[in-house]
């Protein structure tokens, strides 16, 4: 099983995440912020990862602390979980319809982290949460994880719709990408021979 479990503490946030990515989409998440809880719960489902998530974290403030520690801590887990990420198929794409948004993400499980977010969200807030985390929660993830992602919003007007079918754009990919080849399962998908 490729599986990790991180704590993180600091000033601002307290977080204790495991993550398992061979699981069933299993998930208990509990961040302070409902609608980021929300997200995690589709990620873990559509990615079909076992997920735990708590965070302490100074929501007093705003949700931004929250928002970003919880995406470094991802990040580390699922790159420390790929091990040496023999036999990974490596790349995944996904192109994700919900009502009128359609969401294209492709990943690279690369080793170098980049992140293109081509996503315009209309409104500022979805309920209590700033829109714009949407973005520092995939360049935490991407930083930490070192990996190539690239969203891309080709239709949408509802905000909601536009970060869901995101999170669930991004779990699709990120499902193909780790996945086994089952030709090359003792191989590095790389002609450096390491990611």
């Amino acid at each position: 099983m490729r599986e990790n479990t991180i704590s993180r503490k600091t000033n601002e946030t307290d977080i204790t995440l495991s993550l398992c990515l061979d699981g069933v989409g299993k998930s208990t998440v509990h961040t302070g912020v409902g609608f980021l809880d929300h997200m995690l719960t589709l990620f873990a489902r559509h990615g079909r990862f076992d997920l735990s998530v708590t965070c302490n974290g100074d929501t007093d403030v705003d949700f931004h602390h929250t928002c970003e520690d919880i995406g470094i801590v991802l990040g580390q887990a699922f790159s420390a979980a790929l091990g040496d990420k023999k036999g990974i198929v490596r790349y995944g794409d996904n192109s994700l319809p919900m009502d009128e948004t359609l969401i294209l993400t492709a990943v690279d499980i690369s080793g170098r982290s980049h992140l293109t977010f081509d996503v315009e969200i209309p409104s500022q807030k979805i309920g209590d949460f700033d829109s714009e985390l949407c973005e520092e929660f995939f360049l935490a993830f991407v930083r930490n994880a070192n990996i190539t992602l690239h969203i891309h919003k080709l239709c949408g007007s509802n905000s909601h719709h536009i970060v869901e079918g995101t999170f669930k754009s991004v779990a699709r990919s990120l499902k193909a990408a780790i996945s086994i080849d089952r030709d090359f399962q003792n191989e590095v998908p790389s002609t450096k021979g390491v990611l």
